[in-house]
């Protein structure tokens, strides 16, 4: 299950269907503890039956972010993404997590959370950038 307050629009997250099978759909609204997407049946769903998507090295990927390379002397782990000519935003796999980084006179070092579902990736890219990410 996933939070009313975890979610907005434009996130992805999943739901068993009528086959019991896992099927991830894009939020398009939220309201009064329902999301609500066109291809839902009756156009929506209680969050009491969403579930987050687990974030993976594939996600990243997708978005755009780039692997470390092992012959530039960068972390393989690591993987960033440039957002504008100045800024970028990194995050280092760990242990079933992705660990946001941010860059200091002692190098990448850890901020926040460790992101766990996709949903987080999503909504930390928008509240860095202002831009709405989405993979197909």
């Amino acid at each position: 299950m996933i939070e009313e307050t975890d979610v907005r629009i434009g996130n992805m997250v999943w739901y068993y269907d009528y086959n019991m099978i896992e099927t991830v759909f894009r939020v398009e609204g939220i309201l009064e503890g329902h999301v609500y997407n066109s291809g839902l049946p009756k156009s929506k769903l209680p969050l009491s039956k969403v579930h987050p998507v687990t974030l993976e090295v594939d996600h990243l990927l997708q978005f755009g972010f780039l692997a470390g390379e092992k012959e530039y002397g960068e972390d393989v782990h690591t993987y960033s993404y440039r957002y504008n000519r100045n800024s970028s935003i990194y995050i280092r796999e760990t242990a079933g997590a992705f660990q946001p980084l941010t860059s200091s006179s002692a190098g990448l070092v850890p901020y926040g959370r460790p992101l766990v579902h996709l949903h987080q990736l999503q909504n930390l890219f928008y509240d860095l950038t202002r831009e709405d990410v989405f993979i197909q």
